[in-house]
């Protein structure tokens, strides 16, 4: 009897153990082989793929992401009961009706808030935010985790990147987010965002890498990763963290008629420009003194291009590195400092992140011919371009005449050449160029034009439907348009 439970015993165990490694998947992996305890979740997957939970994670990095608040003090008139604007004004459109009948109001200060997110990077308090979610505050209060709230200050800002760095000083060390490497990340990548929608601190929201390197207009350095993790008002500033719990973004923008569309600043570009923002304030970017151009297809036919690779230079400022490098206007630039260039937007982020005084390799295309120039790399001051941002298409319908000594002078041209432009019709192929009055043509396919005999036979040099490339002059920039001649 005893010898008939024991048994039964053992079979017992024995189907629970089966039992166990079909739960299992076959095996039980040994602790060791898991490595961190917060990424014990991300060893299976669903069915669909997706991590099993983010719960491990986001309690860890919770603590390194904060709530900003900012104050705001104005001036103005009609303040009404709530601190906003008297409605009168809306509906009658001036102040002239009411100083009629109540008065010059008095100017009356009032506090305009806003809230937006940040990380810390550091242990003593360095915090990385949008510049859009400080700009102009009179009083920034960051918010930990914990709840304990701390005055902050600026420490260096960046409108063109939408970059600002703040600091807090804690009576300890703070918990602090590593910076990944967004250069790495891939398109489908799993990511996180931690921040403060609509003021609702510490809310996790997941989706993935939908698109990197989009240009949407926010800058000229524009260069977004878009992801489909829900990012709304309030999320400004906070992370955008990988699966490694590294950042690989600074949340940022919206669509706001979309759904599902966000965009976060690579982390690599506000690593680049961290040193700067911490020692200067400030950043200092490189300067190559042209203005370029994207290469359009009508371009690359009239300049006999195999693609519409690289940037076209349409100025060379004299005295400038590209000038004393020997870059011409017409080159196409194909590579700075070992980096292909693909359009003007991407040489313009390249030059932006040269070290001032390096001196670089620039590989040009020039009459179909390629050339390496050295050059030496300026400091970029506020106000200067370095591209141009024509991009211009097609045709004619204008009326153009020689530039006299007057106008020379008048337009600060270096001798009396080329040929002015006086009149372009609505609607016709000149005005489709975006060519207008004033402007200054000096070149037809690489001819230069002196005079009003040159510009004439250069045109009447093509064939119908044939792509011009002309060289304009606008004020103090040069830029190229292309002309196509109606088919016959």
């Amino acid at each position: 009897m005893e010898r008939t439970e024991r048994v039964f015993r053992l079979f017992r165990i024995v189907l629970f153990a089966a039992g166990l490694l079909l739960l299992t998947g076959g095996f039980v992996a040994p602790s060791a082989g898991w490595g961190p305890a917060w990424a014990l979740s991300f060893g299976k997957a669903d069915t669909a793929g997706a991590p099993a939970s983010f719960a491990d994670l986001a309690e860890k990095l919770r603590p390194t992401v904060v709530n900003i608040s900012t104050t705001k003090v104005l001036k103005g008139r009609q303040m009404g009961p709530m601190g906003g604007e008297m409605p009168f004004g809306r509906f009658f459109g001036n102040d002239e009706f009411f100083r009629r009948f109540f008065g010059d109001l008095p100017e009356r200060e009032f506090k305009q808030k806003s809230l937006g997110s940040g990380f810390i990077i550091s242990e003593d308090g360095y915090i990385f935010t949008n510049h859009h979610v400080v700009e102009k505050a009179d009083k920034i209060l960051v918010k930990l985790a914990d709840g304990k709230e701390y005055e902050a200050d600026v420490k260096g800002r960046d409108a063109n990147t939408d970059l600002a760095l703040i600091k807090i000083d804690s009576p300890g060390k703070l918990p602090y987010a590593h910076l990944g490497n967004s250069d790495q990340a891939r398109i489908g990548d799993w990511v996180f965002a931690i921040g403060n929608p609509f003021g609702l601190d510490h809310t996790i929201t997941a989706g993935i890498i939908s698109a990197k390197g989009r240009v949407i207009g926010a800058g000229p350095y524009d260069n977004f990763i878009q992801t489909d993790a829900s990012i709304n008002p309030g999320n400004s500033g906070g992370p955008l963290f990988n699966l490694a719990g590294e950042v690989v973004g600074i949340n940022t923008a919206i669509v706001a008629q979309g759904q599902g569309i966000g965009f976060a600043i690579p982390i690599n570009m506000a690593k680049d420009i961290l040193d700067d923002l911490k020692s200067r304030g400030k950043t200092t970017r490189g300067w190559l003194g042209i203005a370029i151009q994207d290469i359009t297809d009508d371009m690359r036919e009239a300049l006999k291009l195999n693609d519409r690779t690289g940037a076209l230079v349409g100025d060379v400022f004299p005295g400038e590195p590209a000038d004393k490098a020997g870059i011409k206007t017409g080159d196409v630039i194909l590579e700075i400092a070992e980096k292909p260039v693909g359009d003007s937007h991407e040489l313009l982020r390249v030059v932006a992140a040269l070290k001032v005084g390096s001196v670089v390799t620039v590989k040009v295309l020039r009459d179909g011919t390629e050339a390496s120039l050295r050059l030496t790399v300026a400091e970029r001051k506020e106000r200067q371009d370095l591209a141009s941002g024509n991009a211009i298409d097609e045709r004619f319908g204008m009326t153009v005449q020689e530039v006299t000594p007057e106008m020379a002078r008048h337009f600060s041209l270096p001798d009396k050449t080329g040929v002015i432009v006086t009149e372009v019709q609505e609607g016709g192929l000149a005005d489709e160029a975006g060519l207008k009055a004033q402007d200054i043509l000096l070149k037809v396919n690489q001819t230069r034009i002196s005079g009003l005999k040159d510009f004439q036979k250069a045109i009447g040099d093509g064939e119908a439907g044939d792509a011009l490339l002309i060289l304009v002059r606008r004020g103090k920039t040069s830029f190229f348009v292309t002309l196509k001649t109606e088919r016959k």
